[in-house]
């Protein structure tokens, strides 16, 4: 086939959805009783992650996976890459809602915040990581803010990088976390 004969065919279906979603609301659906249905993109959970963005639970077959890898770079900075399972990254603009398998990561050193991740690799600059061990988390977020969880836990990695003294090399060890992880965790960098 051509790109000629799928483009109405493409249209068509660009059409067909469009027109099928006109009359469907952003609103929560009613169960039957009055109780709220979970949406396509997850029930909301009471618990949150203690700074006001509530758990949003994922379906375990569907659910995301993230993993994390972090490697020395140049001038003491450090190389950061994730590995998604079942999920995309939004671009930046994204609608400020949720849907199943999307969102952004951020990126915690020490459980502080350091970035907000919308493509699958970062630089952390050598100033926010001094001497010592320290812990790179990368954390999946709806792009409503909710937290993606899985079994009431955030869908999260963790890795461990040592920083030795300047002009020495850095060592990275990233180590298998209960979080929910996209597949084996990366090796250790020696």
């Amino acid at each position: 086939m051509t790109w000629t004969r799928n483009l109405p065919a493409a249209l068509a279906a660009g059409a067909l959805v469009l027109g099928g979603s006109a009359g469907c609301g952003l609103g929560e659906a009613r169960e039957p009783g009055g109780g709220v249905s979970s949406s396509p993109a997850g029930e909301l959970l009471g618990d949150g992650d203690g700074k006001g963005r509530p758990y949003r639970e994922a379906d375990e077959e569907s659910a995301p996976g993230v993993g994390v890898e972090v490697q020395p770079g140049t001038g003491g900075a450090w190389e950061v890459r994730l590995t998604l399972r079942n999920f995309r990254l939004s671009p930046v603009g994204a609608a400020r809602e949720a849907v199943a398998g999307r969102g952004f990561a951020r990126l915690y050193l020490d459980g502080r915040p350091v970035a907000e991740l919308r493509t699958p690799e970062h630089r952390l600059p050598a100033r926010l990581v001094p001497r010592g061990t320290h812990h790179v988390t990368a954390r999946l977020y709806a792009d409503d803010g909710t937290v993606w969880a899985v079994d009431g836990e955030p869908v999260q990695s963790t890795a461990d990088i040592t920083v030795s003294e300047r002009g020495t090399e850095p060592v990275s060890r990233a180590e298998p976390t209960p979080e929910r992880e996209a597949g084996p965790a990366p090796e250790p960098v020696r």
